[in-house]
């Protein structure tokens, strides 16, 4: 059995910024970025996804055993399904059904699992991202800053001098190189960008 494991897709919350009633009486002042660009470039991504792909593993070894062990029982009620009484038969059946169930749930809650650690790995990132595209929107007066690199983001062209994708990575990269010179700075972690999100299992053959 094979468990493959899918990171969910994270993009950016929150990047249209709320108006005021000040700006919303002037000309609105419009910026852009690239939410996957600048997850990509990340301090802490690289470092984030190694980890999660080892707590991953683990979550693999324990699918896969719980698989192993599903399709021993089924491969040996194969065998002996001619020569069992209905009784018997009837208790193995009932026996598998109950494993499976079990199998079922237990990858299900791993699923959760993961994502949940998904989530925890990516939450410094985020916080980090969001905390210097606030700080751009404040300096610079812009009224909403647009993410084309969302799912379905609907910008199909733009003046690339709009875009603020490049000074949002070169602070991040400022703050990572800043934290990881401070003693005891633990660095910055963060998801795989188009990651996550779980473990889904295959179902077992009957």
């Amino acid at each position: 059995m094979r468990v493959l494991i899918r990171a969910a897709s994270i993009a950016l919350v929150g990047l249209v910024a709320g108006v005021s009633s000040t700006e919303a009486q002037t000309v609105p002042k419009l910026a852009y970025l690239n939410s996957q660009l600048i997850l990509a470039e990340a301090p802490g991504r690289l470092e984030a996804q190694a980890q999660f792909e080892r707590e991953m593993g683990t979550f693999r070894q324990r699918v896969q055993l719980m698989g192993d062990s599903l399709n021993a029982l089924m491969a040996d009620y194969n065998k002996q399904e001619v020569v069992l009484s209905p009784a018997a038969r009837e208790q193995k059946q009932k026996s598998i059904r109950e494993r499976e169930e079990a199998y079922q749930k237990r990858t299900q809650q791993m699923q959760q699992q993961a994502e949940q650690r998904n989530v925890e790995l990516m939450q410094p990132i985020m916080e980090q991202i969001q905390k210097i595209i606030d700080e751009i929107r404040a300096e610079e007066n812009y009224t909403i800053i647009f993410d084309v690199g969302a799912s379905g983001g609907g910008v199909v062209a733009a003046d690339r001098n709009l875009d603020v994708t490049p000074r949002v990575i070169a602070r991040l990269k400022a703050a990572g190189v800043a934290k990881r010179g401070t003693p005891g700075a633990t660095p910055a972690r963060g998801a795989p960008m188009s990651a996550p999100a779980g473990v889904q299992p295959k179902k077992p053959p009957r």
